[in-house]
């Protein structure tokens, strides 16, 4: 039996497998990198084993580390949650080895899947319906034979979104093809990849499936993925609200003839595509278990990671997994660390308050909490919440309401995307498909939830709250306890800019605690009650309202806002050349394709820019001649940094 189990990952999914792990009286132990010494997964472990570095392949894709790890805490198991280790064979191999139990399928059946060419073929013959596809990157690389365009070129091995580009024209082609080779190789260790006739925004459905030593096979219904950005999933829910009785017998049969197909044993995910026809096709298998998990447990009331556990002890499936039901409806958002008004670019800094509220219905998978560095290193999803009621309609409504008042202060998130969406009239209607979101600008989606009147308090409350940390800051009177009394009450003048544009600020703190004070001319007679370099209690208009803020972040009881001060914020000045091209997040810089002196044109990639494995190309600003080139391949850069200058041409 499993007595202890080494959890060989990080974040959020470690905490999941820790709590039911404990319910089953498992002794637990996580491994940790540098960056992570500090988490929360750390912290609830019963014990933990450090590896140095920050790199993931120093560290959560160690094989050797990570396997000696579980020897030094004489574990008997290793759950690889997702992502990382979780779908290599060599890893699953090297558990057994050392005589440890791997939560998951046998390693022949994660080779068989690993690769997704050779998955296709196997699902083709047990009867599964695939997608056309053709091998590409071998130097021959033609328009596709038997398939033509638009033509989706997708990493062998791996997932995520990582390694694919969607390829309209043959012209465009053999760049497609060298970008996802690039991006798969740093993101999976394997460069190859293949061409698939590429389905214009389906749906994106999935069925959960589980399979014992016994010989037992079942699927635990589907899971619909559709609202996606980059090909990864940022909304699930189960049941799909596209999927009928027949559809889901038919689907739920093709999940369960693949799975026996491999022989499958442990918690899997039979991806497909779904067509507004009701034609389904396979994409792959997921070898492990999915981010989404929680909506599958929610409407059946089976615990999977426990499911896992027992399975990997050699136990049958229990009655309640074979012969299960669902019950109302599940939706799952994930709030990622990303500023989706700038192209979903990742995020970073720290989190000086966060907080999800829960209720009748409602879970947080987090694998951050206040406090909490949110770099580049690793993936940027903050939390998972989750929310479940008898119908759809108020699933999605508990799900935004819970989301609009979580107070992420810190850290630019998606968090304005996902309640936008859970409020779409589209989405409501059960009208999604994975084009959801490129119908949609990202100025609307990363549109403030706050009121006109709400913005207005919260740019006051970010202009007191500033006020006060100067204050707190100053070297006089550090010995008086902050407050409004303490806060320089001479008229004060600020500047915010959001997503909606700038405001003005203009207030003055009378000695009494009252404010006078206007935005954008507006006046706003405020009371500050209490003031401090965090937060602002103040009333206005007869209402009392507290905010927590940080930065430019502000958080209250009538929503959320995020604001960059204008004077402090790093943006092009008069000091900084014109045709300037700058860093649009920190990273490194992995390839610059041009040298001073070049002649390019407006829209040109001069510089890529990695950041979280995935790469962003800066563009030519104009067309004109390359003037300079600061960055370097290999450089680590900030926002804002210069990484090349383009003198535009001008013609007469």
């Amino acid at each position: 039996m499993i007595r202890t189990l080494l959890v060989a990952n990080r974040g959020e999914i470690a905490r999941r497998v820790i709590r039911t792990a404990r319910d089953m009286g498992i002794t637990t132990a996580v491994v940790f990198s540098d960056p992570d010494a500090g988490a929360p997964f750390v912290r609830e472990s019963d014990v933990a084993v450090h590896l140095p570095g920050a790199a993931p392949a120093d560290t959560y894709l160690n094989i050797a580390a990570i396997v000696d790890a579980a020897g030094a805490v004489r574990a008997d198991a290793v759950h690889p949650g997702y992502g990382f280790l979780s779908e290599n064979a060599a890893f699953a191999r090297a558990c057994g080895a050392a005589g440890l139990t791997f939560v998951g399928p046998r390693p022949e059946t994660i080779e068989q899947m690993g690769s997704k060419v050779a998955a296709k073929a196997l699902m083709a013959a047990a009867g599964v319906p695939v997608l056309p596809s053709v091998p590409l990157g071998g130097g021959d690389d033609g328009s596709g034979p038997g398939i033509g365009f638009p033509l989706l070129v997708k990493a062998t091995y791996g997932g995520g979104g990582r390694g694919m580009r969607v390829v309209r024209a043959e012209g465009d082609l053999a760049e497609a093809v060298a970008s996802a080779q690039r991006e798969a190789g740093a993101a999976f260790g394997d460069a190859s990849v293949f061409g698939e006739r590429y389905v214009e925004d389906p749906r994106h459905v999935e069925v959960q499936v589980f399979g014992d030593s016994h010989g037992t096979v079942v699927h635990l219904f589907e899971r619909e993925c559709s609202v996606q950005r980059r090909y990864q999933k940022v909304i699930e829910e189960s049941p799909s609200p596209a999927v009928t009785p027949a559809l889901r017998a038919a689907m739920g049969d093709a999940a369960v003839a693949a799975a026996r197909a491999l022989g499958y044993v442990g918690a899997g995910t039979v991806e497909f595509v779904l067509e507004p026809d009701g034609r389904f096709w396979f994409l792959e298998v997921n070898t492990r278990l999915q981010v989404e998990h929680p909506v599958t447990e929610m409407v059946t009331g089976l615990d999977l990671v426990r499911l896992q556990l027992l399975v990997a002890d050699g136990e049958p499936l229990p009655p309640e997994a074979v012969h299960a039901s669902m019950s109302g409806h599940a939706i799952e958002a994930r709030l990622y660390a990303e500023d989706v008004a700038a192209g979903y670019l990742p995020a970073t800094g720290v989190l000086a308050r966060f907080n999800v509220p829960t209720g009748a219905g409602v879970r947080v998978d987090s694998g951050v909490e206040t406090g909490s560095a949110v770099g580049t290193n690793y993936d940027a999803m903050l939390a998972k919440v989750i929310a479940w009621a008898p119908t759809r309609a108020q699933a999605a409504s508990t799900l935004a309401d819970h989301l609009a008042r979580s107070a992420v202060l810190g850290v630019v998130s998606n968090r304005e995307l996902l309640v936008h969406v859970l409020r779409d009239p589209e989405f409501l209607a059960g009208r999604t498909d994975t084009g959801f979101l490129s119908r949609r600008s990202a100025a609307a989606l990363a549109a403030p939830l706050a009121d006109r009147a709400a913005r207005a308090r919260h740019a006051l409350a970010a202009a007191l709250v500033a006020a006060a940390g100067r204050r707190t800051a100053a070297a006089v009177q550090r010995d008086v306890p902050t407050g409004w009394r303490n806060v320089f009450s001479a008229p004060q003048q600020a500047r915010y800019r959001d997503a909606l544009g700038e405001l003005d600020v203009r207030y003055h703190i009378l000695a009494d605690g009252r404010v006078e004070a206007t935005v954008d001319g507006a006046e706003i007679e405020a009371t500050v009650r209490s003031l401090h370099p965090d937060a602002v209690d103040m009333e206005v208009g007869g209402v009392r309202r507290a905010y927590a803020v940080a930065g430019g972040f502000v958080a209250g009881p009538d929503g959320s806002s995020t604001f960059t001060e204008v004077a402090r914020f790093a943006l092009p000045s008069s000091s900084t050349a014109p045709g300037s091209l700058l860093a649009p997040m920190p990273g490194t810089v992995a390839r610059v394709t041009v040298a001073a002196g070049d002649r390019v044109s407006a829209g040109d990639a001069l510089v890529v820019v990695e950041a979280m494995k995935m790469e962003h190309a800066v563009r030519a600003p104009h067309g004109g001649t390359v003037a300079e080139v600061r960055a370097r391949e290999g450089q680590q850069v900030d926002t804002g940094d210069v990484l090349a200058i383009v003198a535009e041409e001008h013609r007469s």
